[in-house]
């Protein structure tokens, strides 16, 4: 039986992986769909079918979904800080209109990349456990109603499968806990938290491929099922601060505090923000990301054999060296968006 797998935000750091990972299966009966704003930005070697559009498009909605049997929703605008607005507009609300239209075209199968944050440090382990809105994070707010969402419809035909990923890290990835976190170490103004105890659930942009791919084709999956996806080995956050400097010369913190103490100097900088010309020092969302989630792949393994590779000093390195080569600097706390103009083709 031939299988339909449409892959959204195919351009990006999941999305890229996803399609070298399917583009591996030996399956002659799988057809893989790239949906994507511009296909000028595929990796270079997908020679499958590609639907460029904008997801907010009504009209392209129906015409990316057409025929598919499952569908990988890579697709996200995100913000580590604010942006409350933009991220309804640019990922929940398209999100959210993208799982109503699944279910009219009777699509199989919908996953969902979410994140280990999504539930509060004590419940992270049990990946089904419902998500803990923060309002200081509008972005996790809007993955929580996603997530919610898909429940919702869970009883409607459509298998729903949440994949709550481990803090990303490798190539071609520029947004995230390493991009922000290396350039505020400069500064000698960011502690350590909890003494850097807690860990640090970073996973491969080729783990997160493997994982996604296989819950996309695993069989016995019914209703709504939920994944922790993490890497082998989940360090703490002194561990992997202390790699970075010493192979690539970043300073350590000189001091720590408490969660508390760090959650309330987190909301003084984001204070701060309404009078200053730059972005806050360190906001919440940073500090909730370096709280303890305790997670660990034994539900992926035994479900959908998910068992990853890439050690998370193989996957910090390669994205630190990849941000040396593209010159990097510093960088916002939300994903750009600009628009693309062009027509509209398969």
């Amino acid at each position: 039986m031939s299988h339909s797998v449409v892959v959204t935000g195919a351009t990006g750091f999941v999305g890229s992986h996803v399609l070298e990972e399917l583009s591996q299966i030996d399956h002659k009966d799988l057809h893989i769909i790239a949906a994507c704003r511009d296909r000028r930005k595929l990796i270079a070697d997908f020679n499958g079918e590609v639907r460029e559009g904008d997801l907010r498009d009504a009209e392209y909605l129906d015409r990316v979904l057409a025929g598919a049997d499952i569908v990988v929703h890579c697709a996200a605008w995100t913000s580590l800080w604010g942006k409350h607005k933009e991220s309804e507009e640019l990922f929940l609300d398209p999100s959210l209109k993208l799982i109503d239209k699944a279910l009219e075209w009777k699509v199989k199968r919908f996953i969902f990349i979410s994140t280990t944050s999504a539930s509060s440090p004590k419940y992270a382990a049990d990946a089904n456990n419902p998500g803990i809105p923060r309002r200081y994070w509008p972005h996790l707010c809007n993955v929580i109603k996603i997530e919610n969402a898909m429940r919702d419809n869970q009883h409607r035909g459509m298998v729903m499968v949440n994949l709550r990923l481990g803090l990303f890290a490798g190539e071609r990835y520029a947004l995230g806990v390493l991009p922000i976190l290396l350039p505020r170490l400069r500064t000698r103004l960011v502690p350590w938290v909890a003494s850097g105890r807690t860990s640090m659930p970073i996973i491969s942009g080729k783990d997160i491929g493997q994982a996604v791919v296989r819950a996309a084709v695993a069989p016995g999956l019914s209703g709504y099922e939920s994944f922790n996806i993490v890497g082998p080995e989940v360090p703490t956050a002194r561990e992997v601060i202390t790699y970075v400097s010493d192979h690539f010369g970043y300073p350590k913190p000189w001091f720590s505090v408490p969660f508390p103490a760090a959650y309330s100097f987190a909301w003084l900088m984001e204070q701060l923000d309404r009078v200053v010309p730059w972005e806050p020092l360190v906001t919440r969302s940073i500090i909730h990301l370096l709280e303890e989630t305790d997670v660990n792949n034994e539900k992926a393994r035994e479900r959908l054999g998910f068992n990853p590779e890439i050690h998370w000093k193989e996957a910090v390195r390669s994205q630190i060296e990849a941000m040396k080569r593209s010159d990097f600097k510093s960088m916002k706390m939300h994903r750009p968006y600009k628009p693309v103009s062009m027509d509209k083709g398969d």
